[in-house]
């Protein structure tokens, strides 16, 4: 029993579901032959370097000196040495030796000999019949530690606020010495941004004070090779104050060259190191880039790094030696450039720029590696390098320079790279490549090797792996085989080649199961295939279920002295024996007899402060392991909180039992209910193959039950949740449980709406409501659509189709009856027999027009029309009704034909009369009619002609009065619009109106039919008269118009009131006329703001009390006047206008509107599609303007008003 955690690199299978087959190209990548002793045992391979000496090899020249050499290969390799170019022959000295079946060297100086006789260049050669490869060039290099050279050191005496460099100097050793200041108590001396070590090893002070007075600055250099330390003569520094130079000066000088009481003056900062305003810096590429700015100066500087013409490089930049050191690891040649440090003090600041250029010995952009190839396959070695500057590129073959090794018509060579076409077994050999530039080299070995061998499969026969469910699997096939083997994977014992979505194969032969579930649980066989062979090898996969903790354990606060459990109950896998152990603050119980564990509990008993904490169950099997944990809170003793009310916690541990094709077994465990009962659980499932994410409602259960048998329909991935409900509401979800495929079995329905009508004459479309992935029950959807006249003998036509909606039928006659049926079908088997469906196949236009067509005319305005049905048959369609056109075509009275829009009519279904509305008086009008079905409308029936009668006419269209005199008035007028007949004569009525707006009697007058223009004369001067006119056709009187007028004043009178000059020129007249004058203004302006306002007349009460007499019979002998006639055509005109009131002039309307005898929305359609609302029966108002006034109110008619 064996689980093995892999991570290979990932191949996935296309969606078109191929057969789980690898195949590896050889031109890209080779087989590298696996380290098995089986398959080493009898498998020929070429020599390979395993382990080797560095290239820059220092030695301790006190222990023996160790040049390794290992190799492998079949048969295994022997081992040469050269040194320094030419072969070094081991047997000769008595010091080497060479370790058995290995080419490692051991050199024994510790007996006798010196290290530096063994310094030179070393290297390795391991040859087999296959080829030879070769090691680096491995330079021995003994490690030196000289000690320093004796030197007299004189005390510095310098003034406070100097610089100072102590310098080190350390003596050169191989490798380098790693320099440190100490004392002579062996304590390093503190450093800080004033004091500080340079990267040559010098103790760099910025500013000295009178505490850096001491006798043992010495400086130390550790040989790590050597495990030596040397050390420096101590160095003596005295910093003298300024009391103590004053002290001394006075002694020897005189008076006058005393310091100050100030120290050594401040200064701006000055650099120590490096030297001038700028430096170069090289480096190699991959090492660590150090620069160094060190500055004296007082107050001490400090020191800023920036990159010009660019930032430095986030992740790799340090600051050393308090910022005075910029250190950038793992240096690119981006990071060549300009670098500028700055210090910086309160006197001033200065800046160095170091240039920075950043070379590169070679390294690898593709390395060479090894070929195993068959006899006549092609491959290719690459060796790709880069650095700076680029490195140059040589082939070896076998460790010599391949323009002199023997020639082999297999190898073609390219620069960087060797081609291969048809090798053969003599073309096996190990060629290096060389990449070199003047900063170093880098060596590659890599074989050819042409192997004919059938596939051998590496992993262990009949392996068994145990996996958790719901967690990878990964089933190995180590392989082998030259060509390389194709591998397939099975499964079961039928052998069937998995071609599902789900598995993953990776490149070295290991099957990947995503997800396992308990159904991958099985014998899965791996088949490895070459041209010359196959093997294969079995491996079984067991499916474990989860460890879990079920019931976790749940924070605590229990009072000091009291007892807590935490609870853990573990449920697992029945073949797994789980191990459950407590910890506290991921540390082991305290070994105290208060903590007692016992198979789900632990127990703490009196508890104390210091039992606070993290408790955590962990439950460990051989394939898993969970943990839970609470938190234990120890307080004071506290009144019992109020128990908390809220809806229940989720359910969990979902789990499915009784797992058949159509039902299943569903059982969970409550969560809290938060101090009020459950009452139901609510279930609701998940379908993830054909609606991820949307859950759906099972089925509820009783609160008091925590099963439930669940009933399932075939082909679906199910995951169910669990909800519980209290009288506070419903709880969140559960965790969803495990996902649960069930079978596919044939459709249980079949579509629905099914319909068949036809698009054109000659075809039936059939058409239908598809099933859902979910009423599917199975892959392969499909739909066997079925048709058969419904009249004939004929068998039932056939045809399966793909899971589509629609499925057309040519050739059909015309609208003839179908009987047609679609049932559903998958890869399981047919849905039960589908209910018959009658349908239709295309409908034409009909062809024979309604008979018998004629009219008969109810009025002026509305006609009945009749007409024979036409037979079904020659309807060729659905009947969708009759349609009629009519026109009006000419005039009666004028005989002149004039063309209008043709207006249309639709009746329903089959009737066979309809009522023509909202004709025109006195017109000759056209009609035909028309059957229509669901293609269109057939051919027009013979037109049929009718004539409406005479009506009464509309209003004159205009009336005006022109030239009023002081005794006439001449009326003009033009014709009604619409005389809806032959005028016969108009009637002028006319009645005066006095200053108090009372009207007069009425005078009735006839004007013959044929005029346009009347003068009244005889009228009395500058009076305001009201004209009613209308005319006459012999079916009655029409609508009338209003108008007023006034005519002119006497002007006698006027000039007789001006020659009686002799009172107007009196004083008191002219008050008198003034006071009149001014009480006419105001009632001037009561009467304009009363008549604003809209008042009426004061004598509007006695006009309706006295109307006039031979008005009132029109209203009675003429419905339609009555019905249309206006109560405020009588009113005088208001503010001196000579149009009515409301300037309207009444049109006739007709009787009949489409509400009675229209059919619907049908009823509206004229011949272009539109009959808007022309016969709607609503009665409509047309203005009539009359003629206004061309003179305005003057004064003198505004004083006669009041006379």
């Amino acid at each position: 029993m064996q689980l093995k955690i892999m991570m290979p690199k990932k191949k996935h299978l296309s969606a078109s579901r191929a057969p789980l087959i690898l195949f590896l190209c050889q031109m890209i990548s080779a087989l590298e032959v696996p380290l098995d002793p089986k398959l080493l045992e009898d498998l020929v391979q070429p020599p390979t370097i395993t382990q080797q000496s560095p290239k820059d090899y220092i030695i301790d020249p006190r222990e023996n000196i160790v040049i390794q050499c290992e190799a492998k290969g079949k048969p295994p390799p022997s081992f040469s040495w050269t040194r320094n170019g030419t072969h070094f022959d081991i047997d000769k000295d008595p010091l080497v030796t060479m370790k058995s079946g290995s080419g490692t060297l051991t050199v024994n100086i510790m007996s006798e000999g010196k290290a530096e006789t063994y310094e030179g260049v070393y290297q390795c050669t391991a040859r087999n019949e296959r080829g030879a490869a070769i090691s680096n060039n491995i330079v021995i290099r003994p490690s030196r530690s000289p000690l320093w050279t004796k030197e007299k050191l004189e005390r510095i005496t310098l003034r406070n606020g100097q610089s100072l460099v102590l310098p080190c100097r350390p003596p050169v050793g191989l490798p380098p010495p790693i320099i440190f200041w100490m004392d002579n108590s062996f304590q390093r001396l503190p450093q800080s941004e004033r004091v500080s070590q340079g990267l040559n090893g010098d103790l760099y002070f910025s500013n000295v004070l009178p505490e850096d007075t001491r006798e043992d600055y010495i400086c130390y250099a550790r040989f790590n090779h050597t495990q030596t330390i040397q050390q420096k003569q101590p160095i003596s520094v005295k910093v003298i104050s300024v009391d103590e130079l004053n002290d001394t000066i006075a002694a020897n000088l005189s008076d006058t060259e005393f310091y100050g009481a100030k120290s050594h003056r401040e200064r701006p900062p000055t650099f120590l190191t490096p030297e001038g305003n700028a430096s170069r810096k090289e480096e190699l590429r991959g090492n660590v880039l150090s620069l160094e700015c060190i500055a004296e100066g007082l107050p001490t500087p400090i020191i800023y790094w920036i990159k010009e013409d660019g930032t430095l490089p986030i992740n790799r930049t340090f600051y050393r030696n308090f910022k005075k050191t910029l250190q950038i690891v793992q240096v690119t040649e981006a990071d060549s450039g300009n670098y500028q440090c700055i210090a910086k003090n309160a006197l001033g600041a200065i800046h160095h720029i170091i240039s920075v250029t950043v070379k590169a010995a070679p390294y690898w952009i593709i390395a060479p590696q090894n070929l195993v190839l068959s006899p006549g396959e092609d491959g290719t070695l690459i060796c790709r390098a880069n650095g700076n500057p680029k490195p140059r590129i040589s082939w070896l073959l076998n460790g010599v320079p391949i323009e002199i090794a023997p020639d082999d018509p297999s190898r073609k060579i390219d620069g960087d790279t060797i081609i291969f076409s048809n090798v053969q077994e003599r073309s096996s050999a190990v060629y290096q490549c060389n990449a070199s530039n003047e900063y170093g080299y880098l060596l590659a070995n890599a074989f050819v090797n042409v192997l004919a061998e059938p596939p051998r499969i590496l992993t262990s026969a009949d392996t068994l792996y145990q996996v958790i469910a719901n967690r990878p699997a990964l089933l190995d096939c180590a392989f082998f085989g030259s060509p390389l083997p194709t591998i397939e994977w099975f499964k079961g014992a039928k052998g069937s080649a998995l071609r599902e979505d789900i598995y993953v194969l990776h490149e070295n032969g290991t099957l990947e199961i995503p997800v396992a579930q308990k159904d991958s649980t099985g014998t899965y066989t791996c088949v490895a295939r070459n041209k010359l062979g196959m093997a294969k090898n079995d491996i079984h996969l067991e499916i474990k279920d989860p460890t879990r903790i079920i019931k976790q354990p749940e924070y605590a606060v229990v009072q000091r002295g009291s007892t807590v459990s935490f609870e853990c109950i573990v449920k697992h896998d029945h073949t797994l024996i789980p191990t459950v152990m407590w910890l506290k603050d991921h540390r082991e119980l305290p070994s105290d007899g208060r903590f007692t564990v016992d198979k789900d509990h632990l127990v703490v008993a009196d508890v104390n402060d210091d039992d606070g904490g993290t408790y955590t169950c962990v439950a460990n099997t051989t394939l898993d392991n969970v943990s839970a944990s609470a938190v234990l809170s120890v307080v004071a003793p506290t009144p019992t909180p109020a128990p908390i009310y809220d809806v229940p916690n989720p359910p969990f541990d979902l789990e499915l039992t009784d797992q058949l094709d159509r039902s299943v077994q569903l059982s969970w465990t409550p969560g809290d209910d938060n101090n009020s009962p459950i009452s139901k659980f609510i279930i609701e499932y998940e379908d993830a193959m054909h609606e991820p994410g949307l859950w759906h409602h099972q089925t509820e259960v009783p609160g008091a039950q925590t099963t439930a048998q669940l009933k399932l329909s075939p082909y679906v991935n199910y995951s169910f949740r669990v909800m519980a409900v209290n009288s506070l509401g419903r709880s969140l979800p559960s965790e969803a449980s495990e996902q649960y495929l069930t079978k596919a079995a044939e459709p249980d329905k079949n579509p629905t709406a099914v319909e068949g009508l036809g698009s054109e004459p000659d075809n039936l479309v059939i058409t239908w409501k598809p099933l859902n992935g979910f009423e599917s029950n199975g892959p392969g959807l499909q739909y066997k659509v079925s048709w058969r006249q419904k009249d004939g003998d004929d068998e039932w036509t056939s045809m399966v189709v793909a899971d589509v909606s629609k499925y057309i039928v040519s050739g059909t006659p015309t609208f003839v009856p179908y009987l047609i049926k679609v049932q559903a079908l998958n890869d399981a088997g047919f849905a039960p027999e589908p209910a018959v469906v009658l349908g239709h196949s295309g409908e034409d236009l009909p062809m024979v027009a309604p008979g018998n067509v004629h009219v008969n005319v109810v009025n002026s305005t509305l006609a009945e029309v009749h007409w024979d049905p036409v037979p079904l048959k020659s309807i060729r369609g659905h009947l969708q009704g009759y349609r009629i056109y009519y026109w009006k075509a000419q005039s009666s009275s004028t005989r002149n034909r004039r063309h209008i829009e043709k207006k249309i009519l639709t009746f329903q279904g089959s009737k066979t009369h309809g009522m023509l509305p909202g004709l025109e008086p006195f017109s000759h009008y056209t009609l035909n009619v028309r059957v229509v079905n669901g293609k269109g409308e057939g051919p027009a029936s013979p037109d049929r002609v009718f004539n409406t009668p005479e009506g009464v006419p509309s209003a004159p269209s205009s009336l005006k009065i022109v030239n009023p005199t002081l005794d006439s008035l001449t009326l003009e007028w033009e014709p009604p619009s619409h005389p809806n007949g032959v005028l016969t004569e108009y009637t002028l009525k006319y009645q005066p109106i006095n200053s108090t707006h009372e009207l007069g009697p009425l005078v009735d007058l006839k004007i013959p039919a044929n005029k346009t223009r009347w003068t009244l004369k005889n009228l009395n001067f500058s009076t305001r008269y009201k004209f009613y006119f209308y005319a006459q056709t012999a079916a009655g009187s029409g609508n009338q118009i209003t108008e007023e007028a006034i005519t002119t004043v006497d002007e006698g009178k006027m000039a007789m009131a001006s020659r009686q000059v002799d009172i107007a020129t009196q004083g008191w007249f002219i008050g008198l006329m003034c006071a009149v004058a001014l009480l006419i203004l105001i009632l001037l302006i009561v009467c304009f703001i009363r008549r604003n306002k809209g008042g009426k007349y004061p004598v509007k009460e006695k006009e309706d009390a006295h109307a006039d007499p031979e008005i009132q019979p029109m209203k009675e002998d003429d419905g339609t006047f009555g019905e249309y006639s206006d109560a405020e055509d009588h009113k005088p005109l208001k503010k001196g206008s000579r149009t009515p009131s409301d300037r309207t002039v009444k049109k006739e309307d007709s009787d009949d509107s489409l509400v009675d005898y229209g059919e619907g929305v049908n009823g509206q359609f004229n011949e272009d599609g539109s009959f808007i609302g022309q016969y709607s029966g609503k009665k409509e108002k047309e203005p009539a303007e009359g003629n206004e006034s061309s003179e305005a109110p003057s004064p003198v008619n505004a004083m006669n008003s009041f006379v």
